[in-house]
């Protein structure tokens, strides 16, 4: 019999398209940054922006299972590792990376996610670090095909060989290398631009969804770079601070969708 488990949870997480995910797994390692101290209240106010997916740690399943009782359900993508890779809050040196599972795909389908996310580091100069980092995600994309959970692969470069992580050779050696150990999606940086960004796209067979990073701006620049994404091609967005971060965040996820509505259809009109 045909397996259909991946396909309808990747409907599920994707939405119909352009797909926007709130990305709120951050004090896993960065601790409590603003925008998360009240992650009941938080995760309730995503899901009544009608975001199409909600990426958190196993900790905070508890509060989408709640506020999806009567609520509208998203789609939940459960957060299975973790790094030093981003930084740590608790004083670990940036060149020291180290990354570990905190939970595996069977965890996350008995708590209902629909997907699963790791990472994957390139650019460390550290042999041992990055053949871990390949074990860890085929493995983890060999349980996923087992149990029928779609694989999140949220791909960087970093390290002392990375001059700039966005340049448009790291973004597509890592999510090309995602994507042949097994993943589904992608979640990864954008270059700077919509013509760079679409090579990336184009040398990737799976989806892209582009992450926002740090909130530098106001909600205008963040819609700037929402409408250049699009024109990239890329699948959607995966963005956290920028839209936890916001002043009136159901307005900008509003604008937001309109945002992405408007690029794809300008992008169809021949």
């Amino acid at each position: 019999m045909a397996n259909y488990g991946k396909p309808i949870r990747l409907h599920r997480v994707l939405g119909a398209g352009p797909t926007i995910v709130v990305a709120f797994d951050h004090p896993l390692v960065h601790g409590p940054i603003p925008g998360t101290a009240d992650p009941a209240a938080q995760i309730q106010r995503f899901i009544e922006a009608n975001v199409d997916s909600i990426l958190v740690n196993f900790g905070a399943i508890q509060h989408y299972a709640k506020a999806t009782f009567k609520n509208a359900h998203p789609g939940l993508i459960a957060r299975l590792d973790w790094t030093t890779a981003l930084g740590s809050a608790t004083g670990i040196p940036a060149t020291d990376f180290k990354s570990c599972l905190v939970a595996h795909p069977e965890d996350a389908l008995r708590q209902g996610a629909d997907a699963v996310i790791t990472f994957l580091i390139v650019g460390s100069g550290n042999v041992e670090f990055e053949k871990s980092e390949i074990r860890r995600v085929g493995a983890v994309a060999r349980e996923c095909e087992r149990v029928g959970i779609p694989l999140v692969v949220e791909s960087l470069a970093r390290g002392p060989q990375v001059g700039n992580p966005s340049d448009p050779k790291w973004l597509k050696l890592h999510s090309r290398i995602a994507a042949e150990l097994g993943a589904d999606v992608i979640k990864t940086e954008y270059s700077g631009d919509p013509a760079s960004m679409r090579t990336v796209v184009e040398a990737c067979p799976i989806p892209i969804l582009v992450l926002g990073g740090s909130r530098t701006g106001s909600d205008a620049d963040v819609l700037k770079v929402v409408n250049a994404i699009a024109q990239s091609g890329a699948a959607g967005v995966f963005f956290g601070r920028n839209v936890f971060q916001a002043e009136d965040m159901p307005a900008l996820l509003q604008k937001v969708r309109a945002t992405l509505s408007a690029s794809q259809v300008q992008r169809k009109r021949p």
